[in-house]
């Protein structure tokens, strides 16, 4: 009993700094869309479910007798697979090994980059008014306050400690241009604010005549990185999610800090992992398969939707559909539910996602074909 006592405590002293966790709202529709007959197609979380690619279960294998402490920093050939990656498929020159740095996934580096930088109770951080939600439970932990807001008017005087954009963005697909990318890296430099780009489906473009720029392109951010970050995962373009290979990249001032404190507290990518994250950036084939695949599911999902009257909104890139029947989110994720289909709310996302829901097309094939027989 005191044992339980105690964990209710602990419990609640959490939940005061932290928002709900959302997919726990989830539960009783899931439950619902398991009851279908033929089972349940989830579509509501972006994991990968086709097969990690063999180039990187090869360098796995081959680096498992690994006895010592990996360091903070990262290889050498780990951090120039990054650069000459970035280099070769995003346009981005410049960061040096000093400039890149190997994180244990996206997710975490993102929770915790508030803390790592510096950021205080009372400092302001600001995100897209559509949003991962771990841009806020970044902040929450430091007790930072937050604005969710698209312009930068609506920002107001204040300078934000750390602005974040996401481009293409998670939950709704959108790609912001260059021009936009460019005002804000401005307008962030002007009042030292830290600009943090989140880039993890920036390979995942589908019918935008202008594809995905890193905030680290010259024609974004000039010859200087100064200010800057981009954060990038292998999970969703290289099926590496379970491996959680991540890395940041941009101001080496920033990455030093970064270094600083990750190394304080034993933050250190497997020395394995390392070597496969080597393999997969090495080795474009494996993501244009997996690009082909995703592409042939979208797009039976996209037209299965359309005929089932919903509207997709950008959708543009990212691995999610941006859907919406002009209902409120929970009615159409109860609804989908009893067709056996699971959905995540838009609500999830903040606001401003209150009338769609983001529906993944990282399912198998056998399960998007199911999907398909149930919207007809």
């Amino acid at each position: 009993m005191v044992e339980k006592a105690r964990q209710r405590r602990l419990e609640t002293h959490v939940s005061r700094r932290l928002p709900d966790f959302p997919w726990d709202k989830l539960t009783a529709y899931a439950a619902t869309a398991r009851a279908h007959p033929d089972g349940i197609v989830d579509l509501s979380v972006g994991t990968p479910v086709d097969p990690t690619p063999k180039v990187a279960q090869d360098a796995l294998i081959a680096a498992a007798d690994n006895p010592g402490y990996p360091v903070t920093i990262g290889k050498v050939e780990t951090r120039q697979a990054i650069i000459d990656w970035m280099a070769r498929t995003l346009g981005v020159t410049g960061p040096g090994l000093d400039g890149v740095l190997p994180v244990i996934g996206s997710k975490e580096l993102i929770a915790g980059l508030a803390l790592h930088l510096g950021v205080g109770a009372g400092d302001l951080v600001v995100f897209p008014q559509l949003a991962y939600p771990t841009y806020e439970v970044g902040a929450a932990l430091v007790g930072a306050r937050t604005l969710a807001a698209d312009s930068l008017t609506a920002i107001g005087p204040e300078v934000p400690k750390i602005l974040w954009i996401n481009s293409p963005s998670n939950p709704s697909g959108k790609v912001l241009p260059v021009d936009h990318l460019k005002k804000v890296v401005d307008w962030c430099r002007q009042r030292g604010t830290i600009l943090v780009s989140d880039e993890c489906y920036i390979e995942m473009a589908w019918d935008t005549e202008h594809p995905p720029v890193s905030v680290l392109h010259p024609d974004v951010c000039g010859d200087s990185h100064d200010g800057i970050l981009a954060v990038h995962s292998l999970s969703k373009r290289s099926n590496l999610a379970g491996y959680r290979c991540a890395f940041v990249a941009g101001d080496t001032a920033l990455i030093g800090e970064l270094l600083a404190v990750r190394k304080n507290l034993g933050l250190q990518m497997p020395g394995p992992q390392q070597i496969a994250m080597i393999a997969a950036l090495d080795d474009d084939a494996h993501v244009a398969e997996q690009h082909a695949r995703y592409a042939a599911r979208r797009a039976k999902l996209r037209e299965a939707l359309e005929r089932a009257g919903f509207r997709i909104d950008h959708s543009e890139a990212s691995l999610y559909l941006w859907a919406t029947r002009d209902e409120d989110c929970w009615a159409t994720v109860a609804a989908l539910a009893e067709q056996g289909i699971l959905v995540a709310p838009g609500a999830f996302y903040g606001a401003a996602g209150h009338q769609h829901v983001r529906v993944a097309f990282t399912a198998t094939d056998e399960r998007v074909d199911a999907a398909v027989r149930r919207l007809a």
